[in-house]
């Protein structure tokens, strides 16, 4: 991998040798590293270093926040002295921390006899933090990069045997890189040597990761056995049974689990999840991103809520469908380039949830509230496909000024009302998911935007385009019973002739 940086970095750090600046010419070379860790030149240099009495690590210290470029020097030249097996978890950590780079595609690594010489527990310990930096599954390109620890591991294993720990942390590298039958046989050889509530887990997410369900809830109820007061074990547990179309015997267990600590984590996000799968009503989610919101330090990072409103129309990104009419602005006006520069750059069709939406537009807390109302209207605005979604990103940008004001009488709550008032086009569209994201976030909120959204839907109910308020719809919190009925009822039926005129029904709740 070459790197204009990288060269620039090898530039600096030959002349501060030439200087006898060897400190910072350390520093040069870890900075070359980070940009291409296998550039032959990088490495040719560092030999010099190599060659020092003390094989120069004493330039390379390991301190809290060491850059990641002076953690592979380290390894490289530890690798260089004759203790590889030290360098190799410096190297796991640069890994760790930008999986993408080829960190490990280096000959040291890939020598069989590093698997003999490293202690097969430290290798378990190192690949465990690996995989828990990386995610699960790893990046996509990372597969290639990642997989000579996996070859690391497998010389290991035939020096070492039957080590119940490498094997299963093994098993988990392999999972995510892909090699789902390496990752069932060394989870199953790891349990078998070491029984354990761990070597179970990882037995059962093997399973999961080949499809084999019903063995996989086998070794997870193993493992509750082992620890029953593992309450992480019983969301996997209840996430597998969902799998296995099994989903009353899920939510029991969550209810369960529930039952012993309504706050843990891993259970609430399982639980609203199922419970949205179960019976499809948005209250869940919410209450999920309420949870989420009202704990900010949970211990890892949840997908839940994404991945249950992920290609949902307006939980997770804009409808598909034929577009509506582009709207019009109450403003006219031009606003300036930098307003529509900010505003493209960070619309898109996609989010991950509404909350994620409404923290997106936080920065439009720049563009002046007339600024984003003239959008609505511009040009660019116009002429841009529905699946862009500038109204969309416009109103949201609204949300973001005047935060400090109550609600009920806020200018943005006054202004995002004003674009209602109309036939539905893409403005008024815009205008009321922003309610309704705001709706999301602000749990005050929910009564007076779930009263707006119900008579938008009543108004357009028989018209042409009520489809696309049914959707929204649908996506709001605290909607009653019979108007969340109105909207999945709207959806099914086919759209009406298009009627003149336009009901007047929104003045009994508009505030100016």
């Amino acid at each position: 991998m070459d790197s204009p940086s990288a060269h620039r970095d090898l530039a600096r750090a030959r002349d501060a040798l030439e200087r006898g600046e060897t400190a910072s010419a350390a520093g040069h070379i870890a900075a070359a590293l980070a940009h291409a860790p296998t550039l032959p030149d990088t490495h040719e240099l560092l030999s010099r270093f190599a060659a020092r009495a003390d094989g120069g690590l004493d330039l390379f210290p390991v301190e809290p926040y060491a850059p990641v470029g002076r953690l592979a020097a380290r390894a490289h030249l530890l690798a260089a002295t004759g203790r590889p097996e030290e360098g190799l978890p410096l190297l796991a950590a640069a890994s760790g921390h930008s999986p993408e780079l080829d960190w490990a595609g280096v000959p040291w690594v890939g020598d069989p006899a590093l698997g003999a010489r490293i202690d097969p527990g430290m290798l378990a310990r190192t690949v465990m933090r690996l995989c828990t930096a990386v995610g699960d599954p790893a990046p996509a390109g990372s597969i290639t990069t990642l997989r000579p620890y996996l070859e690391v591991v497998r010389h290991a294993i035939a020096a070492h045997g039957e080590h119940g720990m490498l094997l299963g942390a093994g098993s988990a590298l392999a999972r995510r890189l892909g090699e789902v039958r390496l990752a069932v046989d060394w989870a199953g050889r790891g349990s078998r040597a070491q029984p354990s509530k761990l070597a179970e887990i990882w037995l059962g997410y093997a399973y999961r990761s080949a499809g084999r369900m019903p063995e996989a809830l086998a070794a997870l109820r193993r493992a509750v056995a082992y620890d029953p007061d593992d309450l992480s074990v019983y969301a996997d547990v209840a996430a597998t049974l969902a799998d296995l179309g099994r989903l009353d015997e899920a939510l029991r267990w969550t209810e369960l689990a529930l039952e012993r600590d309504p706050d843990f984590d891993c259970v609430v996000h399982t639980a609203h999840r199922l419970r949205y799968r179960a019976d499809g009503d948005v209250a869940h989610l919410v209450d999920l991103a309420d949870f989420i919101r009202d704990h900010p330090d949970d211990a890892h990072e949840h997908t839940d809520l994404e991945e249950c409103c992920r290609e949902t129309p307006w939980l997770g990104g804009l409808p598909a469908g034929v577009p509506l009419p582009a709207g019009r602005a109450p403003v006219n006006a031009e606003p300036s380039a930098d307003a529509l520069h900010r505003l493209q750059r960070l619309a898109g069709p996609t989010w991950p949830h509404p909350p994620g939406a409404y923290d997106r537009a936080l920065g439009l807390v720049l563009v002046e509230p007339w600024e984003l109302l003239a959008l609505l209207a511009h040009p660019e605005t116009a002429r841009a496909d529905q699946q862009t979604g500038l109204e969309v990103w416009a109103c949201l940008g609204l949300l973001h000024h005047g935060a400090e004001e109550p609600w009920p009488e806020s200018s943005r709550r006054r202004l995002l009302l004003g674009l209602l008032d109309g036939e539905v086009d893409r403005v008024t569209q815009a205008a009321l998911f922003a309610l309704v994201a705001y709706a999301w976030v602000d749990p005050e909120a929910r009564a007076d935007v779930a009263a707006v959204v119900a008579a938008r839907l009543t108004e357009t109910a028989s018209r042409p385009n009520a489809r696309a308020v049914a959707e929204l719809a649908l996506a709001a919190p605290a909607l009653d019973r019979p108007t969340r009925e109105l909207a999945a009822a709207t959806i099914r039926v086919p759209a009406v002739p298009r009627q003149r005129g336009r009901g007047r029904s929104l003045l009994r709740w508009r505030r100016d």
